[in-house]
Parts: structure tokens; sequence; C-alpha cells
């Protein structure tokens, strides 16, 4: 399952390090930040409440701004 969170505060590939660790700490869960589109697409395999997400991020210092399932090619 793949989710997309976009977040506001991160300024630099630090910022964008701090982030992906914080999310990839959580068991059973792989992010990749992109620091331009201020996003960070969350790869999980069992089901795991969006809280969880969005403490890890609050928790390094970062505002989530939203959070959504991220859909495949043509909205599938």
């Amino acid at each position: 399952m793949k989710k997309v969170m976009k977040i506001e505060g991160m300024s630099c590939g630090h910022c964008q390090a701090r982030v992906e660790k914080a999310l990839s700490e959580i068991n059973g869960v792989t992010a990749k930040v992109n620091l331009g589109k201020k996003e960070a697409v969350i790869e999980y395999s069992s089901d795991i409440k969006d809280d969880v997400f969005v403490n890890a991020v609050t928790e390094a210092g970062y505002e989530v701004v939203s959070i959504a399932e991220k859909k495949g090619l043509f909205g599938r």
C-alpha cells in the first residue's frame, strides 16, 4: 500500500533525510521524500493508521498538510 503525504517546513537535504528516517522507523514502512514537491511517498505492508505517520513527521519538527492514498496510473 502507498500513501502520499504533503509536508511543510522542509528546506534542505537534512530536512528530507530527517523526515525519511522518522517515517522509516515505523515498523514495515519505507519512505521516499521529494523535497521539491514537499511530499513523502510512504510504502507500508500492514494496516497503519494515518495518525502514526502524522505523529512521526510532527515529532521530527515538520507540519503535515495532507495525506492520501496513492493511486496508480490513470487513477487505478
